[in-house]
């Protein structure tokens, strides 16, 4: 249900967002419309290579490793482990969402995910090489890495203690 609530948000943002230009800067509809079809013919085949990666990865996930490492018997380790992992994932969200619900369904505890999915949030090394070090020069990085580097471990903590 959640979903189709974001969707619909969405939807009724890019139809106000298409009100308006065609109001507002209709001569410029045709400009909108061309990039609008470069953005989506571009992304198409990553979004579909990533959701079949995500499908093949989510079902691959071995159960018996996820109860062992990311598991109720895997306390602050797996809080550790979890981060290690969001932050090697590569991919966008279709990937890393998808593995964190198979881990779920596998065994993972909700601080584990926590953890998984802010570290991937925070620290994913693809996004880190690709954008943030080129763009924002290595100092800020290390800065910025430095001082976020435990909160996937204590928003996994907190997580474990509220749910």
């Amino acid at each position: 249900m959640n979903i189709l609530i974001g969707s619909a948000i969405i939807w009724a943002g890019a139809l106000w967002a298409l009100a308006r230009v065609r109001r507002d800067h209709a001569s410029e509809l045709r400009t909108v419309w061309t990039i609008s079809l470069d953005t989506f013919v571009f992304m198409l085949p990553r979004l579909m290579l990533g959701l079949i990666s995500a499908g093949f990865l989510a079902l691959l996930l071995p159960e018996a490793f996820v109860q062992r490492f990311l598991g109720d018997s895997a306390g602050f380790a797996g809080l550790l482990i979890a981060s290690v992992f969001g932050a090697l994932t590569p991919g966008g969200p279709f990937v890393a969402f998808a593995i964190g619900a198979s881990a779920l369904k596998a065994g993972a505890t909700f601080g584990a995910l926590t953890a998984y999915v802010t570290a991937w949030c925070i620290y994913s090394i693809l996004r880190i090489m690709s954008y943030e070090v080129p763009m924002m020069g290595g100092r800020f990085t290390k800065v910025r890495l430095l001082y976020s580097l435990p909160v996937p471990v204590v928003l996994g903590l907190v997580a474990q203690a509220v749910m």
